[in-house]
This record gives C-alpha cells, sequence and structure tokens, in this order.
C-alpha cells in the first residue's frame, strides 16, 4: 500500500491587506482575505500530482505551506506525518521565475544546494554533470544565465532543485513564460527523468493539456476561498510521451478536467467584478 507522504488537514489561510485597503467578502468588509478555506488533500509518496484551478484560488500559497516558506492561519499540513513548520531539506522547489544567482554558472547554480549541505566539490560536480547531460545542457556548463534562453534557464533551475534528491518536488507554474514548443519538449523531458525517480511532484499549472499530460491525479480547486472541489484520475498509461496528446483518451480525460473546473473559472470572473479590493 503507497503512504500519503503530504496530508492537509483543514487548512485556511488568511492575508491581512494593507493599510487602508479593504475587500468585500460576500457582502462582509473586512481587511483580511481569505485564500484557503477548509482546504484538505492527501498525496501519495512518489506521485505526481497536479494543482489547476481559477487564479487567485490559493494554489501557489498551498505550495508555500508544504515548503514551510508561510504558516496556515488554522489547519495543519503534514509531512512525513510530520507538522510542516519551517522549510525542509525533503522539499525542493521551482518557481515560475527561473531564480538563477546571475552571478554563478550553469554548473554552479546547480551546485548550489549541494554546496549549502557541505558535499564535497568532486563530489558536487559529478551531480551537477550528471543533471546537465540529463537535460541535454552539457555544452553549457560554464554558460551564465544571461547567456541561456529561458527555456535552457529553467532547465538549470529544475536540474538545481532535483540535485539534492527531493523526497517532494514543488513545481509553481514552471513552464508558463515559455513559448509552447519549449514548454512541450519541457513536459516531456519532466516525464521522461521523473519516472526514474521516486520523487512526489506538486505541480501547480492554469493548462489543462499540461495538467493532463503529467499527471497522475489532477486536483481541481474551487475559485477563492480556495478549497478541493473534486480529484480526478488521469487515465493514461506510463511511460507517456507527446503522441499521447492527440489520443481519444487524452481528449477524454481533458474534457473531465474541465468540466469540473469550468463552473469556478466563471464563478471567480464574477467575483472579480462584483468583490474588488479598494482603499479608503
Amino acid at each position: 500500500m503507497v503512504m500519503d507522504i503530504i496530508v492537509a488537514e483543514k487548512v485556511h489561510k488568511k492575508f491581512q491587506l494593507k493599510h487602508g485597503q479593504q475587500v468585500n467578502n460576500n457582502g462582509v468588509i473586512s481587511n483580511e482575505i481569505e485564500v484557503l478555506h477548509g482546504f484538505d488533500l492527501k498525496i501519495k509518496k512518489g506521485e505526481f500530482l497536479v494543482l489547476v484551478g481559477p487564479s487567485g484560488s490559493g494554489k501557489s500559497v498551498f505550495l508555500d505551506l508544504v515548503g514551510g516558506l508561510s504558516s496556515p492561519t488554522s489547519g495543519v499540513v503534514y509531512l512525513d506525518d510530520k507538522p510542516v513548520e519551517a522549510p525542509s531539506a525533503k522539499t525542493g522547489y521551482v518557481f515560475q521565475q527561473y531564480a538563477l544567482f546571475p552571478w554563478r554558472s550553469a554548473l554552479s547554480n546547480i551546485e548550489f544546494g549541494l554546496e549549502t549541505r557541505g558535499v564535497p566539490k568532486e563530489e558536487r560536480v559529478k551531480i551537477g554533470r550528471e543533471l546537465l547531460s540529463l537535460f541535454g545542457l552539457s555544452d553549457f556548463e560554464d554558460r551564465f544565465p544571461y547567456q541561456l534562453s529561458g527555456g535552457m534557464q529553467q532547465r538549470v533551475a529544475i536540474a538545481r532543485a532535483l540535485a539534492t534528491k527531493p523526497e517532494v518536488l514543488l513545481m509553481d507554474e514552471p513552464f508558463a513564460a515559455l513559448d509552447a514548443q519549449t514548454r512541450e519538449i519541457l513536459q516531456n523531458e519532466l516525464i521522461r527523468i521523473w519516472e526514474g525517480t521516486d520523487t512526489t511532484v506538486i505541480f501547480v499549472t492554469h493548462s489543462i493539456d499540461e495538467a493532463v499530460f503529467l499527471a497522475d491525479r489532477v486536483a481541481v480547486v474551487t475559485a477563492r476561498p480556495g478549497r478541493i472541489k473534486d480529484i480526478i484520475e488521469i487515465d493514461l498509461p506510463r511511460p507517456r510521451n507527446g503522441d499521447i496528446r492527440s489520443s481519444s483518451e487524452f481528449a477524454a480525460n481533458r474534457h473531465k478536467v474541465w468540466g469540473a473546473l469550468k463552473a469556478e473559472v466563471n464563478k471567480a470572473q464574477q467575483d472579480w467584478k462584483l468583490a474588488p479590493v479598494f482603499s479608503e
């Protein structure tokens, strides 16, 4: 039986607005905004779980809670049966922005997490070069971020997160800023590399096609305040490659996800019109 590595129980998260700002929460004027409300989710060890939901529904906030970058207002997030109270060496994080150190080469960026853990230089370089090879970047190890394309920079960012062999990899719309062709290539590379590990991935995206292609399960998040509306098992075989995107099975899974998500997107659009944040 596969164990649950992440468990979120009755998680609520509120943020205090800046002085003078207020928000209309269902007719109640408040200086707090509730992003998550009763968010419950269990994630299996080794699975690829994708979160989809309208903008502002708290998907990225949930990643921050799992990563220990923020704390719930109430409720608990568990990692390996222990409450998350601070960042952990068990988790790696890949952001939408490439977040590379501009003064470090591609290889040196990948080495960074290992360096902070005291891994000897020779071993750091060996691991870094292996990952560069996996991502097709062996000829670019001495290049600085400004010398790399956006897709190359994101490859390096993912390689850096994987270098420390995290149990959980958090990915917050990592391909959103890329062109369609590069995005598809990196989706394929991510799946290829992940399928050779036992890493648990929690991936946030607004793309239904991306969610269906990558996921074992897709968790659909409601409009703000976010909670889990539905969890959809993606009935596609692994290993996966790009050809599956044109299959009838892919279309059927896409239809299921959109069916659960559509009403939440419409609700979020209405909420933006009816409940704006405003200043006094």
